[in-house]
C-alpha cells in the first residue's frame, strides 16, 4: 500500500472517530440524538453554532440515518450505496481537517 493511500485510509477513519465520538458526546450531554435538524431551530445564532458541529458530525449522521432508513423503511441497496460513498467522501475531507490540525499542533508527525 502507498503511503498516500495510506494516509488517505487513515484520514478517513479519523474522519469517522471525531464524526462518531462528536454525535456519541452530544446525545449524551442533551440526551437526544443529533441530526441535520438543529438548522431548524429557529435562532440563527444556534444554527451558526450548529454548522461547524454537523460539518465534522455529518458522517456518522449520513450513515445513522441511512441505516435506520434501511432497516425501518425498506429503502433500496442503491440509496444506500451512495449514502455511503456521501458519507465516505465527506469522512475523508473532515478527517484530513483534522490530521492537519493534529500535524500543526505538533501531536502527530
Amino acid at each position: 500500500m502507498s503511503p498516500e493511500a495510506l494516509s488517505s485510509f487513515f484520514a478517513l477513519m479519523i474522519g469517522f472517530a471525531v464524526a462518531g465520538a462528536l454525535v456519541s458526546g452530544y446525545q449524551a450531554f442533551v440526551d437526544r440524538p443529533a441530526g441535520f435538524g438543529l438548522l431548524d431551530n429557529g435562532e440563527a445564532s444556534r444554527a451558526m453554532i450548529a454548522v461547524p458541529f454537523l460539518v465534522f458530525a455529518a458522517p456518522f449522521i449520513i450513515m445513522r440515518n441511512t441505516i435506520r432508513g434501511r432497516r425501518i423503511e425498506q429503502r433500496h441497496m442503491l440509496f444506500v450505496m451512495m449514502a455511503t460513498v456521501i458519507a465516505g467522501i465527506w469522512s475523508l475531507m473532515s478527517g484530513t481537517c483534522v490530521v492537519m490540525l493534529l500535524q500543526a499542533t505538533g501531536i502527530v508527525a
